[in-house]
């Protein structure tokens, strides 16, 4: 079982989410990995399509494309996931790890969209009251 500290000491550098969400564990963020192994290269294409979403929506997701790249290149190496949300919800963080949850492959995440932003219309009409 990976503990909080094991996992602080995983995240280095590997995207630039990477410190933000060691920040979050060591300020007392929940955990959790799951159990069950996804290859990466399926994880890339769902992440690929959170990118292409999430940048039509204006949001930027921190190190989401290095994931990704890191993701395909990995191929059908199964993989681990897991995320960390920060103690007061401003942040989330979605990280991945090798089959034996020993290391982080990749790391993205990043504050979270405010109520008011989100639920802004695209097109800059304003709500009708």
């Amino acid at each position: 079982m990976t503990t909080r500290d094991d996992l602080i000491a995983m995240l280095r550098e590997q995207t630039p989410a990477c410190g933000p969400a060691r920040d979050a564990l060591i300020a007392g963020a929940d955990f959790v990995i799951w159990d069950g192994l996804v290859p990466a290269d399926q994880l890339a294409g769902v992440f690929r399509g959170r990118m292409h979403h999430s940048s039509k929506r204006g949001h930027t997701i921190d190190g989401l494309i290095e994931s990704v790249d890191t993701l395909k290149r990995a191929g059908e190496e199964p993989l681990r996931t897991g995320s960390i949300d920060a103690m007061d919800t401003s942040s989330w963080f979605t990280i991945f790890l090798n089959s034996t949850a020993t290391a982080v492959v990749a790391c993205c995440g990043g504050r979270r969209p405010t109520t008011e932003s989100a639920d802004a219309p695209e097109s800059g009409a304003q709500p009708r009251r």
